[in-house]
């Protein structure tokens, strides 16, 4: 199993989780959106990444939400045009908050589940 950044983190940049991940699997990309990626074949499934995102942007591979669904396979190849990323960094000017984030995927009609707290 692997963990995928989705969209959330699109345009945010939030880089909490490059501060926790014991392999170093994180890439920054600019394309489509300003945001992280995870290498699949590095994660290491440990979990560490998805409660420290102040934006609920990773989840386990199987979890992802309906709305996400995409951003499996992009993660597993945009990190390949990536840059590899070992220190958490400023979030980009543009970084909204969950709240926010929510407040719009609730006026596109998207349904997103959060990850469970117990995590």
């Amino acid at each position: 199993m692997t963990w995928v950044v989705t969209e959330r983190c699109g345009g945010r940049r939030y880089t909490d989780c490059v501060d926790v991940c014991p392999v170093d699997c994180f890439y920054t990309i600019d394309q489509p959106y300003q945001m992280v990626v995870i290498d699949p074949g590095t994660c290491i499934d440990c979990s560490l990444c998805e409660t420290t995102c102040p934006v609920n942007a990773i989840y386990r591979d199987k979890e992802v939400p309906e709305p996400y669904q995409v951003w499996i396979e992009r993660n597993e190849k945009l990190f390949k045009s990536g840059t590899l990323i070992k220190k958490k960094q400023d979030p980009l000017p543009t970084a909204v908050t969950l709240e926010e984030i929510q407040t719009r995927e609730k006026e596109f009609g998207l349904v997103v589940h959060e990850p469970p707290p117990d995590r």
